[in-house]
């Protein structure tokens, strides 16, 4: 397993290190594999090694999507687990598994996202309750990451819906799922889409890091998420995926790729910079 020390002192200590606070999601769709990438397991498996070695200086973690390896049967997660092995330590790696269920069922989820296939973090739908959660924030020195507020459009289908309080059920799942998880083991997936919702978001949980989809092909703002949910640890993982992973269809995938994580790290230091997170690390 690729060691990754734990807490948000850490994970901030190497965004500033990088100047970066990137996400690389995983998503090997086989009918957007560049030209010249046979789209199987072995293709699919050059094609990722080849995205992480391009982009890893630009990067803080990497996201496989589980189920873009699920699909392929037994070869596909042996796939899995060889690009985790593949990725360098030092890089956080998030199993976007979006597992939900409780008991024994949910602590074998978290064995096979965390042990068997090696990753440090794992994406949970928390709707069956808190003890969806347990189980996985159970385990030391591991991120579970709950999701709250997601980026795609159907999200206002239950998402938004208003209870008896008057406030939306998001807001109770995040602030009902803060309670159950220090900021050191818990994160939360709040959707780039609906950037004028951080500031109530940084209201209910402060400290605790977002996992951020939303940006390149949902054309989610950066300087407008950074100016709502920064805070002075950065709390932010910002997760582009098709953006890089398919910024050219040609044999220059990997450096297309690199271009466009450079543009994100570049980016993300001035944004950094401007609010003045970007010091030496004491």
């Amino acid at each position: 397993m690729n060691a990754f020390p734990a807490g948000r002192a850490a994970l901030f200590a190497l965004i500033r290190a990088r100047q970066s606070f990137l996400c690389i999601g995983l998503d090997p769709d086989p009918e957007q594999l560049p030209s010249g990438i046979p789209p199987t397991p072995q293709g699919m498996e050059q094609f990722l090694l080849d995205i992480i070695e391009a982009t890893a200086p630009y990067a803080v973690a990497f996201k496989p999507n589980f189920a873009f390896f699920e699909a392929w049967g037994p070869e596909g997660m042996a796939v899995l687990q060889r690009v985790v092995k593949a990725i360098p330590p030092g890089w956080l790696v998030i199993g976007d598994a979006k597992r939900g269920d409780i008991g024994h069922t949910a602590e074998r989820y978290a064995h096979a996202v965390f042990q068997t296939y090696g990753c440090h973090a794992i994406t949970v739908s928390p709707y069956m309750g808190l003890d969806t959660l347990a189980p996985f924030l159970a385990i030391e020195g591991r991120w579970t990451i709950a999701l709250a507020l997601t980026s795609n459009p159907g999200s206002s289908d239950f998402q938004r819906a208003t209870l008896d309080d008057g406030g939306p059920l998001w807001e109770k799942v995040l602030a009902t799922c803060a309670l159950a998880g220090h900021p050191d083991q818990l994160m939360f997936v709040v959707g780039a889409t609906h950037p004028q919702d951080f500031k109530r978001v940084r209201q209910l949980v402060p400290h605790h890091f977002l996992l951020v989809p939303g940006f390149g092909a949902q054309q989610g703002s950066l300087d407008e998420v950074v100016h709502y949910g920064f805070n002075d640890q950065c709390g932010l993982l910002a997760n582009v995926s098709r953006g890089i992973l398919y910024a050219s269809s040609g044999k220059d995938y990997a450096e297309a790729a690199a271009q466009v994580a450079r543009r994100y790290q570049q980016d993300m230091a001035r944004l950094m910079a401007e609010y003045g997170i970007a010091g030496p690390i004491i």
